[in-house]
């Protein structure tokens, strides 16, 4: 059986890349941009949250992918509107799960949010 990452894909090798540069996928011109407390992400560009009649869950289908969203994903992705910040999206989570503490659950958003921006699924 696959592992999965966070997002609830199965985790596949990527390509090797050179080391040392600054280019990325997932923002024009190929630059990661650095996720801030300011910082308003969204889904990506032809990127849309739909419910999983199979599943009961949500899935985030993009251009040839489908990524199956678990509890957790789907919470922080229905944030992802452009209007909130991150700090208002982490706020939010650490109000709606109970015993979630600000430092652990701002690290796992910057986490989730940085390998969905990889992946041109959140823009930001």
């Amino acid at each position: 059986m696959p592992t999965r990452d966070a997002t609830g894909a199965a985790a596949v090798p990527g390509p090797r890349r050179a080391t040392g540069g600054t280019a990325q996928r997932g923002t024009p011109g190929g630059v990661m941009r650095e996720i801030r407390g300011d910082t308003r992400p969204r889904l990506g560009h032809h990127v849309r949250m739909r419910p999983d009649r199979a599943t009961g869950g949500h899935v985030l289908l993009g251009p040839e992918t489908v990524v199956v969203l678990n509890q957790t994903g789907h919470a922080v992705l229905r944030l992802c509107d452009g209007e909130r910040t991150v700090d208002q999206i982490v706020a939010s989570l650490v109000d709606g799960f109970e015993g979630a503490d600000e430092p652990t659950v701002r690290e796992q958003v910057h986490d989730y949010l940085t390998r969905l921006a990889r992946r041109n699924l959140v823009t930001l």
